[in-house]
């Protein structure tokens, strides 16, 4: 098995591809020990290595964080677990993943904002966020209110540095282009 991996904007995660489906269907973000060992024997094995921090699964990707650490001292471990638990057949997701219906709960917009609200998650889905998955993560829609849009950053956008420069000048100006009610977009 043969695992690539690829840098990110975000100096603090790395994209490992395995040359396999990782999630078939929707994504899955950890970011403690606990959320992982109940979701994911995957997750579980990378948060044993010391200095993971976050790991987030995307359809053929995983993106891991880290604290201080070098990238040569935790990337062998890293791509050693990876290998592991692929060789071994176990599925990735312990579970129908909670983070999956998770993104659903908890929308929030006004009555009569259902035609803006449609519209902004399908730009969001049909061009933001294939760009943003080459970077090892995802934008996905939280809310809509009084011209704001409101998204969730995940993967390598979470704690990103050039995250703010990807929403204000890369989403809130498409979505504004084809949205004139959006004004702003904040990360929640």
């Amino acid at each position: 098995m043969f695992i690539q991996t690829e840098a990110t904007p975000n100096p603090a995660t790395l994209k490992f591809l395995p040359g396999k489906v990782v999630m078939e269907n929707g994504t899955a973000e950890f970011r403690d020990e606990e959320e992982a060992a109940a979701g994911s024997a995957l997750a579980s094995r990378l948060f044993a290595i010391p200095g993971v921090t976050g790991v987030y699964f995307g359809y053929d990707f995983i993106t891991v964080t880290k604290e201080a650490q070098e990238w040569q001292h935790l990337k062998p471990a890293i791509l050693g677990s990876i290998m592991e638990h692929f060789m071994s057949g176990q599925p990735v997701m312990a579970v129908h993943t909670r983070a999956e219906e998770s993104d659903q709960n908890g929308e929030f917009f006004e009555e009569g904002d259902e035609t803006i609200v449609a519209t902004i998650k399908e730009l969001l889905e049909t061009r933001v966020r294939p760009a943003v998955a080459q970077d090892g993560g995802d934008i996905t829609f939280k809310g809509f209110r009084d011209g704001t849009v409101f998204l969730n950053m995940k993967g390598a956008c979470s704690g990103c540095p050039s995250s703010t420069a990807t929403l204000k000048h890369g989403v809130q100006n498409l979505l504004h282009h084809f949205i004139p009610e959006v004004q702003a977009v904040e990360a929640v």
